[in-house]
């Protein structure tokens, strides 16, 4: 068998890997951005690097902001997927209460 599908197989006996993160930043025109990684660090300095998604590119710096850790990468997708349809100052009052740089663990060990 195909050793991708036998670490598939082994993830899904192990209760999935809660490994994939959704962050947002801040833009340096203003504007919030937001994805998911595994490394969000590394994400970061791919994005300011200018190596990172193309929204980002031409507002460079980024800073981050906000950081959920511990999802499946379908749960991610999910999470940023309501986070980008949220209006800004929704995604701002989410960066407020969590603090000026929030990580909220929501894996369920």
């Amino acid at each position: 068998m195909n050793p991708k599908y036998l670490r598939m197989l082994k993830d899904m006996k192990s209760g999935r890997k809660r490994d994939w993160n959704v962050y947002i930043l801040r833009c340096a025109d203003g504007s919030l951005y937001t994805g998911i990684a595994k490394d969000v660090g590394a994400r970061l300095k791919q994005h300011n690097a200018g190596k990172g998604a193309a929204y980002v590119r031409p507002r460079l710096p980024v800073v981050l902001l906000y950081q959920e850790n511990g999802m499946t990468h379908s749960k991610a997708l999910i999470r940023e997927a309501k986070i980008k349809t949220m209006p800004k100052t929704q995604k701002e009052k989410l960066v407020l209460a969590n603090g000026k740089l929030a990580h909220r663990n929501t894996s369920r060990a």
